[in-house]
Formats: structure tokens, sequence, C-alpha cells
């Protein structure tokens, strides 16, 4: 049902909650979060790159001049497809920014005291 989702070695689709999609140089990165699952401190995430195509734009049609322009991987739309048909991603101007950002924030918070507690944890078995 799902054959590019399928390929990234993603077999249980339903389980996706949300995606977010970043540039970092000359590559598109690709994350998927999935539902928490019973018992787990924090939801699992897989992160993918998607290197970007560059192509050769003419500048105006009556010169001779090229510009280099880079555009998403072909690859990449294809399993946005089908991750917007699993999550149904809501309007980016129906989003209140000020919420999101409060709640990217309180995000931030549960990882890193979740890795807080993680390494502490590690320095008791030290002991």
């Amino acid at each position: 049902m799902y054959p590019n989702l399928t390929s990234l070695g993603i077999h249980e689709p339903k389980q996706i909650e949300r995606y977010s999609i970043r540039q970092e140089a000359h590559k598109d990165v690709l994350k998927i979060y999935f539902r928490k699952q019973k018992g787990e401190l924090f939801a699992k995430s897989v992160k993918f790159k998607y290197p970007r195509q560059v192509k050769s734009v003419r500048v105006n049609s009556s010169s001779q001049n090229y510009k280099e322009v880079t555009e998403i991987n072909r690859n990449l739309t294809l399993v946005i497809d089908e991750l917007n048909k699993i999550t149904k991603p809501v309007e980016v101007g129906e989003i209140d920014v000020k919420q999101k950002i409060l709640s990217d924030l309180r995000h931030l918070e549960k990882v890193v005291s979740g890795k807080i507690a993680e390494i502490e944890a590690d320095l008791e078995k030290l002991k």
C-alpha cells in the first residue's frame, strides 16, 4: 500500500505519527516519528538523507548565462506523498506559531531531561 515507505524499511506505516523535513547543505533530511509504544519514555524516530538534485537553468531568455539551482529529490517527493496520506498534516496557515514553538520547546525539555537521566544512570553504574 505504501511502496516507497516499505522500500525505506518501514513495515508498519500506520505507526507513523508525524514527520519533519529540513535542508542541510546539499541534502534534505527527512525525520519520521512513530507513535510512542506503551512503556517507552520517548517515541522512536528514523532519519533519512536525500541529496538535492542540481539543475542548470538559464538566467534569462536573452542571455546564455546559466545558474545552478537545487530542488527536492523525486524519491523524497514520493515518500512525502505517502506520509501525507498517513499523517494528514495541518496546513501551515492553520498552525498557531506560538503554540508550535511552545510545543517544540516542551518536547526539547523532555528529550534533554531524558538524556540527562540516561547519562546519570550510566555514571551510577561506574561507581
